[in-house]
């Protein structure tokens, strides 16, 4: 099975508080982008990433590309209005004979190569879909509109969801036929009826939001 990663970089990334698309600021030098790529392609099998822009930072994605290794492998394309419609873009635009299919943020930069591996080995094993997650560590209030408790859930029931996130080329693309739109892949897959899995997720996938991530990003690159 031929793997293939969509990497969705069209964020404004406006709690941020940069000046330009989140995936496009630079830590270290380099981009959100450039650091989500190059570890993805640590994995032991990765044959073509697609990275998914905003419009207007196309011809900037390009160039950033071009100095990359691997270059070839990657392909660059315009972002939808919604991340649902730019992973489908995405999906449209890899190879044929790609067979697994990780959809990875590009806000979740530093997500080690090995996390990619063990998520395509799950697929591999006859899994539809699976996801990285961590166990929760807060207690969880349920609120209605107006902000009152309504249920306290189990947390050891509970899983903070990361990505990337793989799945069966053929389940994303029969989920993304649907037109709905979800915060994430996996939701639509589960709309679907399919089952998906949760595996252990990775401390470094965090997701770069606000300023404080940021920060925490320049930190672990520095040490």
């Amino acid at each position: 099975m031929n793997v293939g990663v969509i990497l969705v970089a069209a964020g404004l990334g406006t709690r941020l508080g940069a000046t330009q698309p989140k995936a496009f600021v630079r830590v270290a030098g380099i981009t959100l982008i450039e650091h989500a790529v190059t570890r993805a392609f640590e994995a032991a099998d990765i044959s073509q990433i697609v990275i998914v822009a905003p419009a207007s930072h196309l011809r900037e994605a390009g160039a950033l590309v071009s100095a990359l290794p691997r270059a070839a492998d990657i392909t660059v394309i315009a972002g939808g209005a919604e991340r649902t419609h730019s992973v489908s873009v995405g999906l449209a635009a890899l190879r044929e004979d790609v067979d697994v299919v990780l959809v990875h943020d590009a806000a979740r930069c530093l997500a080690p190569g090995s996390l990619f591996d063990r998520l395509v080995a799950v697929v591999r094993a006859g899994h539809d879909a699976v996801v990285p997650g961590l166990a929760v560590t807060d207690t969880i209030k349920q609120v209605d509109a107006q902000g009152r408790v309504v249920a306290t859930p189990d947390r050891s029931s509970l899983r903070a969801v990361q990505t990337p996130q793989a799945f069966r080329r053929t389940v994303l693309a029969q989920a993304h036929a649907s037109g709905v739109e979800a915060t994430d892949d996996a939701a639509l897959v589960e709309r679907l009826g399919s089952t998906v899995t949760v595996v252990e997720g990775d401390d470094l996938a965090f997701k770069v939001t606000t300023a404080a991530d940021l920060e925490r990003v320049r930190r672990i690159l520095g040490s």
